[in-house]
């Protein structure tokens, strides 16, 4: 059976490309409204059911729109859960218990677009809003554990004053200038097209501020963020290369220890439980060097 998505990616292509040659920022614009919205929403799965339905309930609001959030715990010593593009905070559920049983608490949300929230796009600026609100109710995170999209958003929060101990990046994006890249690579968009979606993002999220590929790549933010990071990434990735992660090691050096994995690709990383006790191992490591 083919890819359903194959009909639709030939009509973009076939829409945007000749588009972006007479009128380059109509098809920036047609670009950016597709770039900026999930499409489908992931849905809570049969194993996430139960640590999902413990979850209180933590209602969030960012650009006028309801989000839905979620604690496990009372709220002390928090560890903040960051999800990816098209996914949503349950995909965390194997890690939530065990991150309990070290009494810490846990706190996610899913973007708005995604999984239970309201809206129908989103953006890295909106994932630092939100971390930010739940800072400003619990108060710094003992770590951040963050995947593919919620990576490039937390360097940024980060960068911007969240407060955490530690910080666990899942197949993590570094900068995101990668995003419109891949997004134009998985539609078979030409240069021209891809172009005019940088200069309509640079418009239409951050003012048309042309400083933000930069000010957003973690690689150049290593003078700022100064915590210690673990990154996991598969060798095999086809969503997210591990030369992003690779970059990573590169700017943040010892303080960053990189595991390399093979046959998890970018999703099933998630729930591995090999990652999931890496992930665990380097949060209790940092609780035992607060308290000695």
């Amino acid at each position: 059976m083919g890819d359903p998505m194959d009909p639709a990616r030939a009509l973009i292509r076939t829409a945007l490309n000749p588009t972006a040659g007479l009128a380059p920022a109509l098809a920036g614009r047609a670009a950016f409204e597709l770039f900026r919205r999930p499409l489908r929403r992931g849905r809570v799965r049969p194993a996430e059911r139960d640590v999902h339905g413990r979850a209180a309930a933590e209602p969030l609001r960012v650009n006028g729109t309801a989000v839905a959030g979620y604690r496990w715990g009372s709220g002390e010593r928090p560890v903040l859960l960051l999800h990816g593009w098209r996914s949503r905070a349950s995909r965390f559920a194997p890690l939530v218990p065990r991150l309990r049983a070290l009494g810490l608490s846990v706190v996610a949300f899913d973007a708005p677009g995604h999984g239970d929230s309201g809206g129908r796009s989103t953006s890295v600026l909106e994932f630092r809003e939100l971390a930010g609100q739940l800072q400003e109710r619990y108060g710094p995170f003992e770590a951040v554990v963050a995947h593919s999209l919620g990576v490039c958003a937390a360097f940024g929060a980060l960068a911007d004053g969240l407060r955490a101990g530690r910080l666990a990046a899942v197949a993590g994006v570094s900068d995101v200038g990668f995003f419109p890249a891949a997004f134009c690579a998985e539609l078979g968009l030409v240069g021209t097209v891809e172009q005019a979606l940088r200069r309509e993002i640079e418009r239409g999220l951050f003012a048309g501020d042309a400083g933000v590929w930069e000010r957003y790549d973690a690689a150049r933010q290593a003078a700022v963020v100064g915590l210690p990071i673990l990154a996991v990434h598969d060798e095999g990735d086809a969503v997210v290369p591990p030369g992003q992660a690779h970059r990573l090691q590169r700017a943040y050096g010892e303080r960053l220890d990189l595991v390399t994995t093979r046959g998890l690709g970018h999703r099933r990383i998630v729930t591995e439980p090999t990652v999931i006790d890496q992930v665990i191992g380097f949060i209790s490591a940092g609780m035992e060097a607060t308290s000695s």
